[in-house]
């Protein structure tokens, strides 16, 4: 990764991208429930953190979660890289600290 492919340089140059997602059990799939650029996704990201929230940092996940209406269940080809990630959280909630972060292996692009 360049300097300028970097998250921090798309911060400051105001091209942040943030996407919050909730999953409920019972629910069909994950939805998108807050997304934006720039200031906005500085602020989604500050007030996850705030929160306690987790925040993971994928350029291709959030480049195509982007692309998901607010409100909407994220889209089938993102079911496994998105249940990856979810699994992995879970794990390290639980304490196994040696749990390894998800590659996007399982992103498709549409």
């Amino acid at each position: 990764m360049n300097k300028s492919d970097s998250p921090a340089a798309h911060a400051q140059e105001g091209r942040a991208l943030a996407v919050a997602l909730k999953y409920a059990p019972g629910d069909r799939a994950p939805k998108v429930v807050a997304k934006g650029r720039g200031l906005v996704a500085q602020e989604i990201i500050a007030r996850a953190q705030a929160h306690g929230v987790f925040v993971h940092e994928s350029p291709e996940l959030v480049t195509l979660l982007q692309q998901v209406n607010l409100d909407d269940h994220i889209p089938p080809a993102l079911y496994i890289a998105v249940a990856e990630l979810l699994a992995w959280l879970y794990r390290m909630e639980q304490g196994d600290v040696g749990a390894v972060l998800p590659s996007n292996a399982g992103l498709v692009e549409e």
